[in-house]
């Protein structure tokens, strides 16, 4: 059985807890080691690694830290490059399509699109399970099959987005960006429609933008188009 326990989402810090009741991972560690123990009932010791994405400083800002702390980092080699620990000695490289065992979990990361060195999503399975994580995307590329838990950012919708630009509270030029490296709604939901679900037993929308996402707006048109139970993370 899967538990998802959202821990932080958004620009402030990413970090999210992922167990099959066996191996319990994390993904992402953009907070710092003492929100991560108190989240962990400190229990953080009993993770058996972490998955970082890239290096921006919101999805990775205690890396350094929870190595310092005993735990095994898996990221791609220009994410290591960019943070400088790729001499540590639990600083481990993935490449994408390359599966990597980490516990009971067996790993496949696929590239994403987003402006940093090397970014990557994961599709993680155990068992029957089969978890798919993509987070600071413009999309994705990949399609899966057998999915039973999608963990997705939607950082923001359009109507949003362009009520802020015309408003003046969100630059163009930032809209644009926004646009470029971020999956919004409409391409989630292209996504999500373009794969099986059938086994989904939920799906997590990560890194809503604190002001160009309207939440209970992206929440109604996930569930109307998938029909799954749908979770906003915070």
């Amino acid at each position: 059985m899967v538990i998802v326990h959202p821990i932080a989402s958004g620009s402030k810090g990413n970090c999210y807890l992922l167990s099959d009741g066996k191996t319990s991972l994390l993904l992402e560690c953009g907070i710092s080691v003492k929100q991560m123990r108190h989240a962990c009932n400190y229990n953080l010791n009993q993770t058996e690694a972490c998955l970082i994405t890239h290096e921006h400083q919101d999805h990775c800002r205690a890396v350094k830290d929870i190595m310092s702390a005993g735990i095994d980092c898996y990221l791609s080699r220009g994410t290591a490059d960019a943070l400088k620990v790729s001499g540590h000695h639990r600083c481990h490289i993935l490449q994408a399509r390359q599966v990597q065992s980490i516990g009971t979990w067996q790993v496949m990361p696929f590239e994403t699109v987003h402006d940093a060195a090397e970014p990557l999503g994961f599709l993680l399975g155990s068992g029957d399970e089969r978890v798919l994580f993509a987070t600071d995307t413009a999309y994705i590329r990949n399609r899966f099959a057998g999915l039973t838990h999608v963990l997705v950012e939607c950082n923001y919708d359009e109507q949003t987005l362009d009520g802020n630009v015309s408003a003046g509270t969100t630059p163009r030029s930032l809209a644009d960006r926004i646009r470029q490296t971020h999956f919004g709604l409409e391409n989630v939901l292209e996504f999500l429609n373009a794969n099986d679900l059938s086994s989904v037993q939920g799906i997590w929308l990560l890194h809503l933008s604190d002001h160009n996402a309207d939440a209970a707006r992206i929440k109604q048109a996930v569930q109307r188009v998938t029909g799954k139970p749908v979770y906003i993370c915070e």
